[in-house]
Formats: C-alpha cells, sequence, structure tokens
C-alpha cells in the first residue's frame, strides 16, 4: 500500500527579518546568514521542497548564487513578500499588487523560475491578499496556521523584545493570529475571492488539539527533553494519521542552525543549542517522519489535492485603506508607499 502524501516548506526568513519582527537594532544593515542553506541534510535523505523567498534577499545580487541552487538541486520556490513584514494584513491592495509584483520579479531574476505560490510573514493574511494572489494567478496560499496558542506565541515574542515603540507593538498585535484561528481546518479547502477560486493549504497542526507540530516546536521540546519531543512527535503523526490529515509541515532555517552559527537569535526556540546537536535531532524527526510519509514539495502536493472535492470557504469582501502611512514604510526602498487598511 502506497504511503500518504506530506507536503515540506521552509520560509528562507533571513538574520536581519528575524531582527526587524523583534525590534532589534541593527536589522536595517540586512545582516544575512543566507550561506548556511540545508541543502545538504535534505540531499542526504532524497528529500526536495518548497522555498518561499524573501524578496529583499532575492533582490541582493550576492544571494543569487544561493538561491539559484535550490532550484538546480530540484527544490520549487515560492514568495514570501519582499519586506517580511508580518502585518501584510494591513496593506491596501494595491500595496500588497507591489509587494507581490517585486518579489515575482525578484526571484525569477535570482532564480529563473517566477513564483506562483505564497505563505505571508507571520502566517500575515487578509481578504485582500487572497483576492490579489487569485488574480495574479497564483496556484495557492499557505498563510493559515490554525492554532489555540497564537496568543500564547505572542505574549513569549513580547516577553522577549525590548524597546519597542507603542507605533511598533500596534502593528505587531496580530502576530501569529488570534485564538479563533485554532478552529480552522486542517485540510485543504478553496476560497472564494472576488478574482476567482483560490486553494488554500493549511499549515498542519496537531489534529483535534489543534497545537503547532512543525520543527521549531519539536526543537524546543527537545531543549527539555529529546525523548518527550520524539513521543509528541509520534503522537501527532498517528493523530494525523487518525483524522485523515496529510501534513504540511513547516521549516524554518534556524532549525538547522544553531549557537554556533549565530549569537543574535538567542530569543528564538533552541537557538542556545549547537547545530550538530540539532541536526542530531532533525534527524530523528526526519526518520519518524519519511517511515510513515511519502515527503514531496508542496506544488506536487497542491497538483494532488486540485484532483479531489474540495471544501470551499467565502472569503469576507475587501475594503478600501483608511489608516495612514506608518513611520516605517519600505518607501525609501523602492516599493509602492503604505496606506495600511485595517484588519479584517
Amino acid at each position: 500500500m502506497p504511503k500518504p502524501s506530506c507536503s515540506l516548506s521552509l520560509d528562507l526568513d533571513n538574520l536581519w527579518s528575524y531582527l526587524k519582527t523583534h525590534g532589534d537594532a541593527g536589522w536595517d544593515e540586512y545582516p544575512s546568514y543566507l550561506e548556511i542553506v540545508v541543502l545538504k541534510f535534505l540531499g542526504d535523505r532524497g528529500l526536495t521542497i518548497t522555498w518561499f523567498i524573501v524578496g529583499k534577499d532575492a533582490d541582493v545580487p550576492s544571494h543569487h548564487a544561493v538561491l539559484k541552487s535550490l532550484v538546480e538541486a530540484g527544490h520549487e520556490v515560492g514568495n514570501h513578500s519582499f519586506h517580511h513584514e508580518p502585518w501584510l494584513h494591513l496593506y491596501s491592495e494595491a500595496e500588497i499588487d507591489g509587494e507581490l509584483a517585486r518579489t515575482e520579479d525578484a526571484i525569477e531574476h535570482a532564480t529563473g523560475v517566477r513564483p506562483d505560490m505564497f505563505r505571508g510573514p507571520g502566517f500575515s493574511h487578509s481578504p485582500t491578499l487572497l483576492n490579489v494572489l487569485a488574480r495574479r494567478g497564483y496556484r495557492f496560499d499557505a498563510s493559515t496556521f490554525p492554532t489555540f496558542l497564537g496568543p500564547i506565541a505572542r505574549l513569549y515574542y513580547f516577553a522577549t523584545a525590548k524597546g519597542l515603540t507603542d507605533e511598533e507593538k500596534q502593528k505587531r498585535k496580530k502576530l501569529f493570529g488570534k485564538f479563533a484561528d485554532g478552529f480552522g481546518p486542517l485540510k485543504p479547502y478553496r476560497w472564494t475571492t472576488p478574482s476567482g477560486p483560490l486553494l488554500e493549504i493549511p499549515v498542519t497542526t496537531m489534529p483535534l488539539f489543534k497545537v503547532p507540530i512543525h520543527l521549531s516546536y519539536l526543537l524546543y521540546l527537545a531543549g527539555y527533553s529529546p525523548w518527550l519531543a520524539r513521543l509528541y512527535w509520534r503522537f501527532a503523526l498517528r493523530m494525523c494519521k487518525t483524522f485523515g490529515v496529510e501534513p504540511s509541515l513547516l521549516l524554518h532555517p534556524l532549525d538547522f542552525m544553531g549557537s554556533d552559527d549565530t549569537d543574535r537569535l538567542s530569543f528564538f526556540p533552541a537557538m542556545q543549542k549547537p547545530s550538530s546537536l540539532k541536526l542530531q535531532w532533525c534527524g530523528q524527526f526526519f526518520d519518524m517522519l519519511q517511515h510513515r510519509y511519502r515527503c514531496i514539495p508542496m506544488g506536487e502536493h497542491a497538483a494532488e489535492i486540485e484532483r479531489r472535492n474540495l471544501t470551499v470557504r467565502p472569503s469576507a469582501p475587501t475594503a478600501p485603506s483608511r489608516r495612514p502611512v506608518p513611520a516605517e514604510s519600505p518607501s525609501s526602498t523602492g516599493s509602492i508607499p503604505l496606506h495600511p487598511a485595517p484588519q479584517r
């Protein structure tokens, strides 16, 4: 009997993007660690995945060789926005359209592939975004994160972030979502938007309990007890099988990096551990996953999903922007100036 499918994707968030979201000084110097990629780890396991790339990084010529190597190794590339601002849901329709277009151009120039898959930074999404994605011909969105723990993650984030202004806190008040997101579906479905249908592939959380199961959380648990992390992972995979959920699992560069790679991200789970230990844990988690599932990139998974009868969910109507330009605008980098719309 063939194994069920499981899709793998990695949000290629760079060092500067973590510092920016965290409110740390020096992010606007755009420090990078893109030269440290996990291609060997994946290649040793015969895995190809989907990499969601930030446009700002793809726009830097010195990054092109690293990003092109992903495509040359058989991986997919997707759009992860240009400025990696987790308050993307505040953008107006014109701003979102410009953000997507600029990222598409940058990624195509760097890799030779024009992306048609999207994940919002910090799982940020809105009806306006969904409509623009459908209009631009995207194959799917992967920005929903159905968990009840978003507010707890946000509290942890604010507890570790120092020196945020009131305006910066206001932008980040929806970071990681709200409690009600936990009632969202785990299985793929289609949005209806004014521009047509759009496939949604949620980031998988544990069925029934809706607690996160992606690699960062497993590594966080392993920092306290590797045995407990393996038990949690084994139970999560069993729950997915029981409820008929084909996992779409999220990875981050920091899952494969440690304190010996950078000392500026100690606030991120398990970043106090050396990379050798984290890679050992990752190997154990992937062995368990590949024993149960056929692991494929999200684009391949989406093609399988599209052949099925899916639930259809309406997207709320879009609305025009009514808020002023924020102080931290990326307009100086050449993008369309921001006029954020209210959260839906």
